[in-house]
């Protein structure tokens, strides 16, 4: 449900404030009203409307001042004059210093609330904006759900995805990494009421504390070395969409009890802020860990896990649906056609379906482009396929390998990872979709050394 517009009234007259006020709550706005310039300048700096709507003529500070000191403000609401006949000389003045609109008094309710509507529709979309520029590729395309599946277990999944989307129900996404988390998630966001509106992923894993709670709350100027000027939150970015929090269980306890003030107030604070803001967002979280595991580990809050986990979805893993290899395959194929099209050799596609995918879809995604930019023919064949495909690593038709175990195959699929990229670890790391930190701690308890990472002859 989107949240009421917040409308600040600044006029010295109060009747018709009080009035103003009163019908635009009516109206289901959520409104209040200030009886001059420097009392609306007050209120603005502890919370900020979406809209103001400011009179011209006003004791101690005027309006055509008020829009003068929100020119110097990091962030400002949308706002709409009121003036008189005889002072339409000043409104086209407002206008020139960023008014969104004016109207001259005495303004019908109707038609207010209409420019209200409008003023508050810019200002989302001037935030959606900020967050659409983050989600284009490279190649400025913006990208797009595509859940390419024939497995009943994950027709199960999209089953419960088409119930659970259109409610604001907390989800949380479970599966092991490369399975198609973000995927789900942005089905849950496309098939939610909460369409329209922005949604916004980050990797809790990929970043520091102290930048991964910059990211979240956004900072105000000065509020630490380096901050030269305000930054908005994707928490912030969020309102009235959803935010993907990706491996949250890789979350540190500070930040994960600062998220939790956030889900059960529904406001938080910038970093270095003392402004409260409101905030309207659904949550959809993921992670590839245990985190029942991690509650006795004292590595996950028990009341976060029991916010966040409302309704669970559980994404088998690719060598549990290897009905669903060569439909994945066809499909990465078409998306790589700009590097060629080519098709799998019968043997090809025989060699992915006995493979184990310990890297799930993503393997299978990287190791098709990795064919098509390699491979010399029209037709992929069983060589122009990764290492440990045609070596049989994690084979046997989709199951583990006999005698052998999951961890076994992990540390097989980061060798072969790092081989892939010499060595480079930040570069493994992305490709396993894993924060650099895990992927070194994984090195240190599977023992993997430098010698291992030589390619085979």
């Amino acid at each position: 449900m989107t949240a009421p517009i917040r409308v600040l009234v600044a006029d010295d007259e109060k009747n018709l404030r009080d009035l103003i006020v009163r019908e635009l709550v009516r109206k289901g706005h959520e409104a209040a009203g200030v009886p001059d310039g420097r009392a609306a300048l007050e209120r603005l700096r502890e919370d900020m409307p979406d809209v103001l709507l400011l009179d011209m003529r006003m004791p101690r500070v005027e309006g055509i001042e008020v829009l003068r000191a929100l020119g110097e403000m990091s962030e400002a609401p949308q706002v709409i004059v009121m003036t008189g006949f005889q002072d339409v000389a000043n409104a086209v003045e407002a206008m020139k210093l960023g008014a969104y609109d004016y109207l001259t008094k005495p303004a019908r309710i109707e038609e207010l609330d209409v420019l209200i509507r409008k003023a508050a529709e810019k200002g989302r979309l001037i935030r959606q904006n900020t967050v659409l520029r983050a989600q284009l590729d490279p190649e400025g395309v913006a990208t797009s759900v595509g859940i390419v599946t024939a497995s009943p277990a994950m027709q199960e999944v999209l089953r419960l995805v088409d119930r659970v989307a259109p409610t604001d129900s907390s989800v949380l996404v479970l599966g092991e990494s490369g399975t198609g988390k973000e995927l789900i998630a942005r089905a849950i966001h496309e098939r939610s009421p909460r369409a329209t509106q922005a949604f916004v992923p980050i990797h809790c894993g990929a970043l520091p504390r102290e930048v991964l709670e910059s990211e979240l709350f956004g900072h105000e100027k000065g509020a630490f070395t380096g901050a030269v000027r305000f930054k908005p939150g994707l928490i912030e970015l969020a309102d009235g969409g959803t935010l993907f929090l990706d491996e949250i269980g890789e979350m540190e306890p500070d930040s994960q009890v600062k998220l939790l003030r956030v889900l059960e107030s529904h406001a938080f604070f910038r970093v270095g802020g003392t402004r409260r803001r409101s905030v309207d967002m659904r949550l959809v979280a993921a992670t590839n860990r245990d985190l029942a595991e991690a509650i006795r580990a004292n590595e996950f809050r028990q009341d976060l896990y029991y916010r966040i986990n409302t309704i669970a979805l559980t994404l088998p893993p690719l060598r549990e649906r290897p009905e669903d290899v060569g439909l994945l395959a066809a499909h990465f194929l078409e998306q790589n056609a700009a590097y060629g099209r080519k098709r799998l050799s019968p043997a090809a596609l025989r060699c992915m379906e006995a493979y184990g995918w310990p890297g799930n879809v993503r393997e299978l995604q990287h190791a098709i482009q990795r064919a098509v930019i390699l491979g010399k023919g029209d037709e992929i064949e069983p060589e122009d396929l990764p290492a440990e495909l045609r070596t049989g690593h994690g084979s046997t038709t989709g199951r583990l390998p006999e005698g052998g175990s999951l961890e076994e195959m992990e540390r097989q699929h980061i060798i072969a990872t790092l081989r892939q990229v010499g060595g480079h670890r930040a570069k493994a790391a992305a490709l396993l979709g894993i924060d650099p930190k895990t992927l070194y701690r994984k090195l240190l308890t599977y023992g993997i050394s430098p010698d291992q990472l030589k390619p085979q002859g």
